[in-house]
């Protein structure tokens, strides 16, 4: 059975543990829905919470029935 010499074989062999000098990365975050979509989740957990709560006192903006209209 033959032995394996691992000194030396780490990467990076710098011993000193200063900081780099490289300035921080900056992220910019992004969503995964649309900002339409993010805009009528909005709308609707308000008017589920509004509901919940009794203060329903508006025409729902998801009720599609009542904005029927006709187009000429």
């Amino acid at each position: 059975m033959s032995k394996i010499d691992t000194q030396g074989m780490s990467f990076g062999s710098s011993r000193s543990k200063k900081p780099s000098s490289t300035n921080p990365m900056k992220v910019t975050p992004r969503r995964l829905l649309s900002p339409d979509f993010v805009k009528e989740m909005k709308i609707l957990i308000n008017e589920v919470l509004d509901e919940r709560d009794g203060r329903m006192d508006y025409d729902s903006y998801f009720d599609v029935e009542k904005f029927r209209y006709e187009v000429k």
